[in-house]
């Protein structure tokens, strides 16, 4: 079943790659949305794709790469939109 995940990530997640961490995860799990950096200091992600993929997507999330620290994910589920069309990461 398809599903759409809006998340946001707190912790030490800007300037340590995590943006292109989370592209890289959403490819391969073949998930389709955006990553962005927030005003706050933490990320922000939009994600559509198989429930089952979401939930790994989520696990990935929640560690991140090497030199980020990964304080708190919350995510919000929505119906599935089917509005994206690859996984970005937007400026």
């Amino acid at each position: 079943m398809k599903s759409h995940f809006e998340i946001s990530v707190q912790g030490r997640v800007q300037g340590v790659g995590y943006r292109y961490f989370v592209k890289a995860r959403a490819l391969e799990l073949n998930l389709k949305g955006f990553v962005r950096n927030s005003r706050d200091g933490g990320v922000l992600i939009e994600a559509e794709g198989e429930r089952a993929d979401l939930d790994v997507f989520l696990d990935y999330l929640k560690i991140g790469p090497a030199l980020a620290r990964v304080d708190h994910v919350e995510v919000s589920r929505a119906e599935f939109s089917g509005s994206f069309e690859d996984f970005v990461i937007r400026h």
